[in-house]
């Protein structure tokens, strides 16, 4: 009998269905979703580095954080489940009035301090989810869909979080499939009983899975606004990136899920999961090169 010739991943060569502009679009979509943190927004915005380590939410007022988290996703799921299928779709690009609206919360956030935050963060976690629909709504979903509407909610819960190990350490796909069980009840529990009883066991459980990550970078939203280096910049600033930072996952999100639907969902997860190994395999050389670098000048 004669051998299969087996063609191992790495030596595939890129599926042939997928359009360059939709590749181009993937490899967008992988950076987005695997390189992004909210940190290196900020990192962006101030030019130098921002270390978290030990600047967390002390924990006395961690209840309080946790408490405007909850209520930050309990009022996007009431917007994500009755709100984005009753709204007309917006024409044009609106993502920087909602920056602006954003960063006009964090503004108020920013001089008032924590005693705002179970607002301040309701409103601009709201005010994030209606950008991230319209990107969503962009990329054809079809925000009718309770799916399609907690796919929104999801975006709160993704990007890459260092220094953390959980479930969920596999990164975009992983982290999907994680939540899958709960998005696929919750989307069933919705279109029999309707969008009311946003406190059913079934949608909790959705939401206490989703905060667990967002609320990660909600501390470290805090927490940036307490580092001196900041100072000038201030809570409006901070907002900013944070709003940035949700939308550029979202992208990168709606991207995938518009390529699933075009392509079928294993053909584009191994193409994705192939990028991001490139992708993985140029940072760790350019970590040796600047390692090297680093160890002549120090000779």
């Amino acid at each position: 009998m004669q051998a299969l010739d087996l063609v191992t991943p790495s030596d595939a060569p890129p599926f042939p269905a997928m359009s360059p502009k939709d590749e181009a679009a993937l490899r967008e979509a992988v950076h987005a979703l695997e390189r992004t943190t909210f940190a290196g927004r900020l990192t962006e915005m101030v030019g130098r580095q921002i270390d978290f380590a030990g600047k967390l939410v002390p924990q006395r007022i961690s209840g309080v954080v946790g408490k405007a988290v909850t209520l930050a996703l309990r009022a996007a799921m009431r917007v994500a489940l009755a709100g984005l299928a009753s709204a007309p779709p917006q024409r044009g690009d609106r993502r920087n009035l909602h920056r602006a609206l954003v960063t006009a919360s964090g503004a108020v956030g920013g001089a008032f301090g924590l005693i705002t935050l179970p607002v301040e963060l309701p409103v601009s976690t709201t005010l994030i989810l209606r950008s991230i629909a319209e990107i969503g709504h962009a990329e054809g979903e079809d925000l009718s869909d309770p799916e399609a509407a907690l796919a929104c909610l999801e975006v709160f819960a993704l990007g890459r979080q260092p220094g953390t190990s959980d479930l969920v350490e596999g990164g975009y796909f992983a982290f999907r499939g994680f939540l899958a069980k709960s998005v696929s009840e919750a989307a069933r529990h919705i279109a029999l009983r309707g969008v009311g009883g946003e406190t059913a066991p079934i949608l909790l459980r959705l939401m206490s899975q989703i905060a667990g990550r967002f609320g990660l970078v909600v501390s470290q939203k805090i927490a940036a606004q307490a580092i001196p280096v900041l100072g000038a910049v201030g809570g409006a600033a901070v907002n900013l990136a944070f709003a940035q930072h949700f939308q550029s996952l979202a992208r990168g999100h709606f991207i995938v899920r518009r390529l699933e639907r075009t392509y079928g969902q294993a053909p584009v997860r191994a193409a994705y999961e192939r990028i991001a190994a490139g992708l993985r395999r140029d940072a760790g050389r350019n970590s040796l090169t600047l390692s090297g670098r680093n160890d002549r000048d120090a000779v």
